[in-house]
């Protein structure tokens, strides 16, 4: 008697890590805008802008990537270029560039939570 023993393939593997990845990063901005750390969304914003490039099933939502990156960008860079007191981005943001910011990014994940649970991917 033959017990087949179900072998992982390690890409399938790698593919549902970067995945989760993605999207446990795609959570986290709009988070980090809420919770007053808006500069250090910048990390997860690059967690899931590289994933999304890097991940040929994910580049469907591109488009939603770019949003969240550009809507983050633009204050981000207004803050650093601009003449301003504000000691960080978070005091320098305005209720409707948080509001912008938070929109898009859980607009983003939702978006990357359904293309997840569309593409079959568990756990």
């Amino acid at each position: 008697m033959t017990t087949a023993t179900p072998t992982v393939d390690r890409v399938t593997a790698a593919v549902r890590r970067t995945s989760l990845t993605v999207l446990i990063a795609a959570w986290l901005v709009p988070v980090f805008v809420l919770g007053q750390f808006a500069l250090m969304a910048g990390l997860p914003i690059a967690v899931v802008l590289i994933g999304t490039l890097r991940d040929a099933r994910l580049r469907a939502l591109g488009w939603w990537t770019a949003a969240v990156t550009a809507a983050y960008a633009v204050p981000l860079a207004v803050w650093l270029i601009g003449p301003n007191s504000a000691p960080s981005l978070s005091k320098f943001l305005s209720p409707v560039a948080t509001g912008a910011v938070v929109a898009v990014g859980i607009a983003v994940a939702i978006a990357h939570h359904v293309g997840r649970r569309r593409s079959g991917v568990r756990g």
